[in-house]
């Protein structure tokens, strides 16, 4: 069963998309309407249902990584698994998936040098047995990439408040906080 969220759920990931290292405490008083412990509840929640990660993600570009490219690969039939998750064990590739369509593996690669890209592409990808052919596209820039994702405002419920029934009340409702 997937997870309903709702408007502090969202707040909560708001604040932490911007500064993953904030403390329930700062959460709950950048919110301003919810108790540090509801806080602490929702993000144990969210980490333990798999809807968040939180985690130091490096930039490359500031360790000298500043070639970016995404390379399409076609293989044998019945190889694709297994050589997906032999090209996810290599450092400099950032991103594997098994894809449908002219490719059968789709990776991005972060290299140093265009030399370093090259060797990569023929002298590893190349030789791996069961690659029948590679494309590489230079990715100059990113415009976005997953850590600019945002989840769709439709998954968030209005409202983090829910009219419930409760059998002591008969047929009256009150409102419960999740």
């Amino acid at each position: 069963m997937t997870m309903k969220l709702d408007q502090l759920d969202k707040e909560i990931i708001d604040l932490l998309t911007k500064d993953g290292r904030m403390s329930c405490a700062e959460i709950a008083r950048a919110i301003g309407t919810v108790s540090e412990r509801s806080v602490r509840y929702r993000l144990e929640k969210l980490l333990a249902e798999n809807i968040i990660r939180i985690n130091a993600t490096p930039v490359p570009q500031s360790l000298g990584y500043s070639v970016v490219a995404d390379v399409f690969i076609e293989v044998e039939v019945g190889q694709v698994l297994e050589i997906a998750r032999k090209i996810a064990s290599y450092e400099n590739v950032s991103y594997v998936a098994c894809s449908t369509g002219e490719s059968d593996i789709s990776i991005q690669i972060i290299t140093q040098n265009n030399r370093e890209l090259y060797e990569f592409v023929t002298d590893i990808l190349g030789k791996i047995p069961g690659v029948r052919k590679t494309t590489t596209s230079m990715v100059p820039f990113i415009v976005k990439d997953i850590e600019q994702w945002r989840i769709p405002s439709a998954t968030f419920r209005e409202s983090r408040l829910e009219p419930e029934l409760h059998p002591s009340l008969e047929g009256r409702s009150h409102v419960r906080e999740h």
